[in-house]
């Protein structure tokens, strides 16, 4: 769950969009945020959604840098399967966490939890707001809660589980825990894994551990999750991916193909194409696998967010609005 502090009672309302299901939305009036110390804005929503753009013109709005809560885009040489911010709009706002480190280092939301927290200490030293932009629901969890104390890994565990295959870790899941089976990313063996490792090592659900407690954060923390129409966005990752393609995909994926064991890429966008590589499917299912499983991700990505009453749902085209966030933010001086 994500936090949104301290919003009024001031009976100025803007129109928003609250999700009630996959696809749903109705028009629901809600306070305009009143911000007073210092502040992480927090912009998230399924991939395919906008949240880059949308995240630029707000930064500029509020003169704010803006940190990525995206767990991949964060490594280098995996710029067009992550949709990595292009140059133009790198030079545009400064950003954090977008191509900084190699797939071969070890990263995970605690990781990011802690240079997150550190890197915000110095840029609230100048900035009143900061922006995070995501679609990670665990990295967002990590910067806004605090990671829970999850036991450690256990070696030897994790070699036993090392040596089941997909099939037999979907199953053990789901025996321990179906909460979390039933948003999991079914395909990534690396989080199958952990949470296998949570459960026999504590006896409890993964997803019972994840919620028990919350850290409360120095700044005050705002939450705007972007959406529009599910068929209107299906056919946005649709064509992001014929774009993906267009600009050189397979050849970026073939590049990586010898480290596609590493849990950086057990990813959307090179999966599909490791099998492509591997002769198990052709080019063309490939391409249709990988619009397939991003709108599916999609999907998980609005099941884990929509969990969380504190969102403030806003609707892209009023978000795209120029003067949408000088509305939204009332007391900043625009």
């Amino acid at each position: 769950m994500i936090f949104s502090a301290n919003l009024p009672t001031s009976k100025e309302t803007t129109t928003i969009l609250t999700i009630n299901n996959v696809g749903a939305q109705e028009n629901t009036p809600v306070p305009k945020f009143k911000v007073k110390r210092k502040t992480l804005v927090v912009l998230v929503g399924a991939t395919g959604v906008g949240k880059t753009d949308i995240s630029i013109a707000l930064a500029k709005k509020l003169g704010a840098p803006i940190i990525s809560t995206d767990s991949r885009q964060v490594f280098r040489g995996m710029t067009i399967g992550t949709a990595q911010p292009t140059a133009e709009q790198l030079s545009a706002v400064p950003h954090y966490f977008i191509a900084d480190r190699e797939p071969t280092a070890e990263y995970n939301a605690g990781i990011f939890e802690k240079e997150a927290l550190a890197l915000l200490d110095k840029l609230f030293l100048t900035h009143d707001y900061v922006v995070a932009v995501g679609g990670s629901g665990l990295y967002i969890n990590a910067l806004c809660y605090g990671f829970d104390n999850l036991p450690i890994a256990d070696i030897a565990l994790r070699e036993r589980l090392s040596t089941m295959n997909l099939a037999e870790l979907q199953e053990e899941l789901q025996r321990l825990d179906a909460q979390y089976f039933a948003e999991v990313d079914k395909n990534n063996k690396v989080r199958l894994m952990r949470a296998l490792e949570v459960c026999l090592i504590s006896g409890r659900p993964y997803s019972e551990l994840r919620h028990i407690k919350h850290t409360k954060r120095a700044f005050d923390i705002v939450t705007i999750g972007l959406v529009m129409p599910r068929g209107e966005l299906y056919e946005r990752i649709n064509r992001r991916v014929d774009i993906m393609i267009a600009e050189g995909l397979e050849a970026e994926a073939r590049a990586l193909y010898p480290f596609k064991h590493l849990n950086a890429l057990q990813t959307v966008g090179y999966r599909e194409m490791f099998d492509y590589f591997d002769g198990k499917t052709s080019f063309e299912d490939a391409v249709e696998l990988i619009k397939r499983n991003s709108r599916r991700y999609a999907k998980r990505q609005l099941t884990w967010f929509r969990k969380n009453a504190d969102i403030e749902w806003v609707a892209k085209k009023d978000a795209e609005r120029g003067d949408f966030f000088s509305e939204k933010f009332a007391e900043k001086d625009f």
